[in-house]
């Protein structure tokens, strides 16, 4: 397989400092706005980097679900291997890809839980099957089969039958408060566009970076 010649020239927008806004979150809306738009898929999934207290990284594909002025949300088992590190080391980082629009848009971050309360709202309009699954999902502990997996699902699927599922103690959300935030935009020759804002004492500070 020959990865070298793999290549694409990158041309359908650009990135000027007189096209940004002084905020990136309200910068990130629009540009998840256009995603949208453009039916990209899954605009909304983006690429969760945690890491150990001794620095051994871990990234993985989740879903953001909510957009505050102060940061991104997120939801996940707090047992899990991310919530472990989470943990252990709050800084994280985010990466959103989309190829539609040639864009990408990179995060780092300091994660913390949100409420009990913020994560009950958000768990009482999931699907009855995704709220089941919080509850049968030892989420990254090592099980023997796909058929255990499946019997704790039908367990928690009969001791809920007819009432109201509540959300599991160790279910919720986390939001990643950002001090950094870059816009990526592909451009031809790989001379591509990108804006970085660092969040100083003086509120954010707008650079440009080399490609």
């Amino acid at each position: 397989m020959d990865l070298f010649d793999m290549r694409r020239n990158f041309s359908l927008k650009t990135l000027e400092e007189n096209e940004v806004l002084s905020n990136p979150i309200d910068m990130f809306q629009i540009w998840l706005k256009e995603a949208i738009d453009s039916k990209s898929m899954e605009p909304n999934a983006m690429t969760l980097s945690t890491a150990t207290k001794d620095g051994k990284p871990s990234s993985r594909v989740v879903l953001l679900k909510q957009v505050k002025t102060e940061g991104f949300v997120f939801f996940t088992n707090y047992e899990s291997k991310k919530g472990k590190q989470i943990a252990d080391n709050n800084y994280c980082a985010l990466n959103f890809v989309w190829h539609e629009l040639e864009r990408q848009v990179r995060i780092e971050g300091i994660a913390g839980k949100i409420s009990g309360e913020e994560s009950d709202t958000y768990f009482e309009v999931r699907p009855e099957k995704s709220k089941l699954g919080a509850w049968a999902s030892p989420q990254s502990q090592i099980i023997p089969d796909r058929a255990y997996l499946e019997a704790l699902n039908m367990d928690y699927n009969l001791k809920f039958k007819g009432k109201d599922i509540p959300r599991p103690e160790n279910w919720g959300g986390y939001i990643v408060k950002p001090y950094l935030i870059e816009f990526w935009q592909g451009r031809p020759n790989r001379l591509h566009d990108r804006i970085q804002y660092i969040l100083t004492d003086n509120g954010w500070k707008i650079e440009r970076l080399a490609p």
